[in-house]
């Protein structure tokens, strides 16, 4: 029997925004880096952020920025503590910026951020180009989830027997 492979403590999920996929249809994703300070990295690793209120944005020199994402204060930082909720610089090649860029010209498509984590020791966002979703449609995925939760509870119990 093999040993069981340890967890790697780098890697791992520290934030996810659920709100995305509920309020947006998911077109494209990609991974990330994002520039962090010293005591921003050490309150990622204690697992506090939240993504719930941020988005992406576009600059005019061609930069992607992670707004409103809260990584509160490191709790065992000094005085050049970080700010909580400042502007993200997001590590993408110019082309994967541009890709994005051309799809932002369409209406009513923008970029969320939809988790945060650890890669190899470094910190990573998974951004998506995103569509709203109207309020109809939120209520179809619902109801879509739940009579599929139904269908595998019937069939469990059918299984059972």
């Amino acid at each position: 029997m093999a040993a069981k492979k340890a967890k790697d403590p780098r890697n791992g999920v520290v934030a996810q925004n659920r709100h995305a996929r509920h309020d947006y249809t998911i077109e494209d994703t990609e991974e990330a880096g994002i520039v962090l300070t010293g005591t921003e990295v050490k309150s990622l690793r204690e697992g506090r952020a939240s993504l719930t209120e941020s988005f992406v944005s576009i600059d005019k020199y061609n930069e992607m920025w992670l707004e409103g994402a809260n990584i509160p204060e490191y709790l065992n930082g000094t005085w050049n503590n970080h700010m909580p909720k400042r502007k993200r610089k997001l590590l993408l090649h110019a082309v994967q910026i541009e890709k994005f860029a051309r799809a932002l010209q369409a209406k009513g498509y923008t970029i969320v951020p939809l988790s945060l984590y650890f890669k190899n020791g470094r910190a990573k966002v998974e951004i998506a180009l995103a569509k709203g979703k109207r309020e109809y449609d939120k209520r179809q995925a619902l109801k879509e989830a739940q009579d599929k939760r139904e269908a595998l509870r019937a069939m469990r119990e059918h299984n059972l027997r």
